[in-house]
């Protein structure tokens, strides 16, 4: 009676979750902001393709055109500071996106890989555990996501603050003068043409390409801690498998089928596990050489925005300028914090299935099955991380040592002035 009460419930829940996407259900959120920047792996039309070529070269001119005024202007090492300060920072945006775009069809196999996976599911508890975890990531999402849009109205702000045709219309009704004011830019850029003339659309130029970037950063970076946060889930249910799969053992008298659901438990656990270790891997190692650049460019830029708020705080420059290199630090150490946190907690998870084979009664499981889990835990000898290029390893302490190095750097800089 239990045997086809379990299998009317695995048919009932197999149809039921073929409905469901994972696209839709679990990476809502994560869709809207790709689909925005013409990088959602489902929807790979001419029109994205024409977007995205679209939006990739008013990133990467705004990169470049920051770049050029190193040319056209006299490089002193305050000058030099100020300009790769902002133009480091935005090299993240560039190769945050160029990163997702060239991974794309792998990015959509993976997505794939975790249908087929959450397909399989038939345990009540484990799809429980599964929503869980879809809440966390879209959490995640949603505080970033905020957190950005806080961003992106600051610089509108400081573009504001930094108007001084704005201010001077007020000045010229309240004092008038005959010399015309200057504009300023928020960033320094050249674009070898007349910057007064043009004014308006270097500004526009710059914040649409800061809205595309930390679009693109949010957008990019939930996903792939979704895709993370899923894995986790995967970890926690094998965990819960085998502690279901022991406790067949303590139910009563050994039999038979007992021992073999025994067996079928830890052999799922054990099967879910390493479909986790993999997918965990398998994403890193798709983009393993452009997170390497990421973390080198983004070490730079913290050390440089570092550099030019206490070189504005100590000199006392227009303290208006202090704005933009304090929002560079934040999302650089926000950044660094929440990707190196998503990597420790996948350990974690990996740490925590070990304990629980450890912890169970499986000393009253039959002989055979106690050499199976103490082959399991030899496992544990070495322990799961997720790394990239064997020097950085997803942990906080990694956070740590990124932030210890850019405040040594900014110390050097610093020190040099």
């Amino acid at each position: 009676m239990c045997t086809l009460t379990l299998l009317h419930y695995h048919m009932h829940s197999r149809h039921r979750k073929n409905m469901i996407r994972l696209e839709t259900q679990y990476f809502n959120l994560n869709r809207i902001l790709l689909l925005a920047i013409g990088l959602w792996p489902y929807k790979q039309s001419n029109f994205t393709r024409l977007q995205f070529i679209f939006l990739s070269t008013i990133l990467t001119t705004s990169l470049i055109f920051q770049c050029t005024s190193l040319i056209s202007q006299k490089c002193t090492p305050d000058f030099v500071v100020k300009v790769l300060s902002s133009a480091s920072f935005f090299a993240l945006f560039v190769i945050k996106y160029n990163m997702f775009c060239v991974n794309i069809k792998a990015v959509k196999d993976l997505l794939e890989q975790l249908q087929h996976i959450y397909n399989e599911l038939i345990d009540k508890n484990e799809l429980a555990i599964i929503n869980k975890y879809r809440c966390s990531a879209r959490r995640f999402t949603a505080v970033l996501t905020i957190y950005v849009f806080c961003s992106v109205c600051a610089l509108i702000l400081c573009s504001c603050l930094l108007l001084s045709e704005f201010w001077s219309k007020l000045l010229d009704i309240i004092l008038p003068m005959n010399v015309s004011r200057s504009h300023s830019l928020p960033i320094t850029m050249e674009y070898f043409i007349n910057q007064e003339t043009y004014f308006y659309w270097i500004l526009l130029h710059i914040n649409v390409s800061y809205c595309i970037g930390a679009t693109a950063m949010v957008g990019i970076g939930t996903t792939l801690i979704a895709y993370l946060q899923y894995t986790c889930s995967m970890f926690r249910i094998s965990s819960h498998r085998i502690k279901r799969a022991i406790s067949i053992n303590t139910l009563g008298n050994i039999q038979p089928k007992k021992i073999n659901l025994l067996l079928k438990g830890i052999i799922s656990a054990v099967n879910i596990h390493r479909q986790a270790m993999k997918l965990s891997k398998l994403l890193v190692s798709k983009i393993e050489k452009m997170l390497f650049c990421l973390i080198i460019v983004g070490v730079v830029s913290l050390s440089l925005n570092l550099f030019r708020i206490f070189h504005i705080a100590s000199y006392g420059d227009d303290v208006k300028e202090i704005l933009l290199p304090f929002i560079f630090v934040t999302v650089c150490i926000i950044y660094m914090f929440v990707a190196n946190y998503v990597g420790q907690d996948i350990t974690d998870h990996n740490n925590d299935f070990f304990a629980t084979v450890y912890d169970v009664q499986w000393h009253k499981a039959p002989l055979h099955v106690q050499k199976l889990i103490l082959f399991l835990l030899q496992k544990r000898a070495k322990d799961f991380t997720v790394g990239v290029s064997g020097l950085f390893v997803g942990s906080l302490e990694c956070f740590a040592t990124l932030v210890k190095a850019s405040v040594s750097y900014f110390t050097v800089i610093y020190s040099t002035q």
